[in-house]
């Protein structure tokens, strides 16, 4: 089994991983460099979506290239972490979300395009993706059951909800999102469940809250707490994510929902 892990803002490196090798992946969608090693016994498959250096803000993410290359790799299922920005307001700050939802109505990658890995016209394969939850239930259940056992606080549900960068949103925007029952907002995580959905490889993502988003509380948090928080996510990601892969069971693992195809 290989499990394929997304970090972001914080996590460059995955701490704990056991490196074997750091090969940069070609793909028709662009190329990815992918680190493999043992993570907790675990084959994993490492991509940092802003590299060293946070070298890439999220609006130069390169989705398509990130999910491709894990699929070439031989990814069974995906893990992402993402800090994020609290739209409710009863969430407390430095705690864990296992996302069950998404609104991410764009559905277009940073540079305008269509969300999709059906780039090509009359390619094997094209179609849609169909399904009633967009995150594998296997990988949901492993992410929290690994959480509290490394002693985290970790809601169970709620909806991510997919923002562009490199800006954070307005009062105004994230009223609208709270609206629709949006938990908690950041600005990498919409492109990846999709792309790993079409990719039919089943994905799960685990937010950790390092702000209220604007309007959210009376005060908005300051950003000494935003930077203390997103170097604490590290830590807290690392010891979740080494628990949660020994919980995957390989014979759990299917694709999230259907695909109606053209072929």
């Amino acid at each position: 089994m290989r499990i394929g892990i997304l970090t972001g803002s914080g996590t460059y490196a995955l701490p704990g991983l056991d490196v074997r090798s750091a090969d940069l992946v070609r793909t028709l969608h662009g190329s990815a460099l992918v680190t493999t090693g043992d993570l907790a016994g675990v084959e994993v498959l490492h991509v940092s979506r802003h590299r060293d250096g946070h070298e890439r803000i999220s609006s130069q993410v390169t989705h398509r290239a990130n999910i491709a290359a894990l699929r070439e790799c031989g990814a069974d299922a995906i893990l992402g972490v993402t800090v994020c920005g609290a739209c409710d307001p009863d969430l407390p700050l430095g705690s864990l979300i296992v996302f069950d939802d998404l609104h991410f109505l764009t559905n277009r990658l940073p540079d305008g395009s269509i969300c999709t890995l059906h780039t090509v016209p009359g390619a094997p394969g094209r179609g849609h993706w169909i399904f009633e939850d967009p995150y594998a239930p296997p990988l949901r259940a492993a992410l929290l059951d690994a959480a509290r056992a490394a002693g985290h606080e970790v809601r169970d549900g709620g909806c991510y909800g997919h923002v562009d960068g490199p800006r954070f949103n307005t009062k105004a925007e994230i009223r609208t999102l709270r609206s629709v029952g949006v938990t908690a907002v950041s600005q990498t995580g919409g492109p990846e469940t999709v792309l790993a959905g079409e990719a039919e490889i089943p994905y799960a993502l685990l937010g950790y809250a390092t702000d209220y988003a604007n309007g959210v509380a009376q005060e908005a948090t300051p950003v000494e707490t935003l930077i203390r928080l997103i170097e604490a996510s590290t830590a807290t990601f690392a010891s979740t994510l080494a628990d949660a892969v020994t919980r995957i069971d390989p014979a759990s693992l299917a694709p999230t929902g259907t695909h109606f195809r053209w072929d």
